[in-house]
């Protein structure tokens, strides 16, 4: 309820700004989160049919993992390993229409355009059918293939950067040669409202990976209260600046925020449309009340032992991505949007050279992790309003990598590749979509990354058309398609 002056008139917001404590209002903070409420949440402009997620948990891998060695097996690189392309009784995807259509790639020519690598180089691992379902997936993934039958895989996925500033490309929908625009988790931001106050809507784990990587959480245009907050997973400091002094008592703090309060109050009724001003305001409210929500939220001294083994917290090969993702679920069970978990260092799936001992290992960092996570929201009663989408940037081309004399590696291969979903609103045990007989092209329309976006939106109950803002026409590929075949 709005609330109104002596006279019985509704207040302004500039007038409910200025008259900060005359109101009653404290400003303070009280009245701060009612001005958040009158100036910030899109979700009544952008909502669709009913949310089927609450919150996001987007898993990303960066380097580019390969798909015909994890999640799209191709049996066809063993039977033609060392051929050429038009050796094989398949059409050469080169030549494929699809290939001309969504290439954009920057060459490098010390032999060739690098995705096109020519000679056929097999699969580096077995493969089998898993679970009920029958998907089949490669043998580095023995935990995941014991929660296969709730995973939903999209084989048909392609993007057109094929240089790691695909990393952002993924997050945001916009190659590098273009205008950059707010990355997804920013525009769930903007089109929800929150579920926790004391917390982030957005929060990142373990990135942005590298200075030229902070698109992939960036609000830009969307003002900086969108911008995802990255957290590091220490109880005592998660946050930098984000603990009141020794020498600081909490009543001199509480008073120093209220004085910050009023000042911005003040500021904020001369300057009514300052984005960044209404944004520092809300920022000063919510990090003084993040200071006791946060260290709760990514301590774990009340998980029990058997949670922690879940995770892999008790082996030094998965424990850096199972406190990840354990700190994802404690966050969005206590009502964090949209939670950016980045398991692994910056380009470490990027395996131009040894490949099959690369993956190996990689796979296994992540493997007990992120079945624990699936296991773990099933049995918190989390899963069906959670959804799990786990990525990367591109695929791995099924040609063998000749830069530099390789004999055992593949390069980057932006023209198809393997994400999956699970949880909220998304089928279970499905496969979607394929590439060719040999991994190369994305069949049919294929879905670029934005595709992808459209269905989280769609599953959070945002219809991403209408997330436009006033004077920032969105291009028809940034908004994207829902990937209706994979919807429950």
């Amino acid at each position: 309820m709005i609330p109104k002056r002596a006279d019985g008139r509704k207040l302004t917001r500039r007038g409910l700004l200025a008259a900060g404590p005359r109101a009653g209002l404290g400003l303070g903070f009280g009245s701060l989160a009612l001005e958040s409420l009158l100036g910030d949440g899109q979700s009544a402009l952008a909502a669709t049919a009913a949310a089927r997620a609450k919150s996001v948990i987007w898993v990303f891998l960066s380097g580019g993992y390969s798909h015909v060695e994890t999640f799209d097996p191709k049996p066809a690189l063993n039977a033609h390993a060392g051929k050429t392309y038009d050796k094989t009784p398949f059409e050469n995807p080169i030549n494929s229409p699809l290939h001309r259509k969504r290439f954009r790639s920057v060459p490098a020519e010390e032999i060739n355009v690098r995705d096109v690598y020519p000679i056929i180089y097999p699969m580096q691992v077995g493969f089998a059918p898993r679970g009920r379902s029958g998907i089949e997936i490669s043998d580095w993934w023995p935990q995941l293939a014991g929660v296969v039958d709730e995973l939903c895989f999209v084989r048909n996925m392609w993007t057109t950067d094929n240089d790691h500033a695909a990393e952002n490309q993924i997050h945001t929908g916009r190659h590098r040669l273009d205008e950059p625009q707010p990355s997804l988790g920013a525009w769930a931001s903007y089109g929800l409202g929150s579920l926790n106050e004391d917390l982030p809507r957005y929060v990142v784990l373990g990135g942005p990976t590298r200075s030229d990587t902070r698109q992939s959480i960036d609000s830009l245009y969307l003002g900086p209260q969108h911008t995802g907050v990255p957290l590091a997973l220490d109880p005592v400091n998660p946050l930098p600046f984000g603990r009141r002094q020794a020498a600081q008592s909490a009543r001199q703090q509480r008073d120093e925020f209220d004085l910050v309060g009023r000042l911005g109050a003040i500021a904020a009724a001369e300057h009514p449309h300052d984005a960044e001003l209404r944004a520092r305001i809300r920022g000063y409210e919510l990090a003084y009340r993040m200071q006791a929500a946060v260290p709760e939220a990514v301590g774990f001294a009340d998980e029990t032992e058997a949670t922690r083994r879940l995770y892999g917290l008790d082996v030094e090969a998965t424990k850096l991505a199972g406190e990840r993702l354990l700190a994802a679920r404690r966050l969005v069970e206590r009502g964090v949007r949209f939670v950016q978990v980045f398991p692994s260092p910056y380009g470490v799936w990027d395996s131009h050279q040894k490949l099959k001992e690369n993956h190996t290992r990689l796979c296994a960092t992540i493997d007990l992790p992120i079945s624990g996570l699936i296991r773990d929201l099933k049995a918190r009663g989390l899963f069906d309003e959670t959804l799990v989408v786990f990525c990367t940037e591109f695929g791995r081309t099924p040609g063998l990598e000749q830069r530099s004399g390789g004999v055992d590696g593949r390069d980057h291969h932006p023209n198809g590749f393997t994400i999956w979903l699970a949880g909220a609103g998304v089928k279970r045990g499905h496969v979607h979509g394929a590439t060719d007989e040999l991994g190369y092209n994305a069949l049919g329309d294929g879905h670029y990354v934005t595709d992808l976006h459209a269905t989280v939106l769609h599953l959070l109950g945002l219809d991403g058309r209408k997330l436009e803002v006033p004077g920032r026409r969105r291009l028809e590929i940034d908004h994207g398609e829902p990937i209706a075949e994979i919807l429950a």
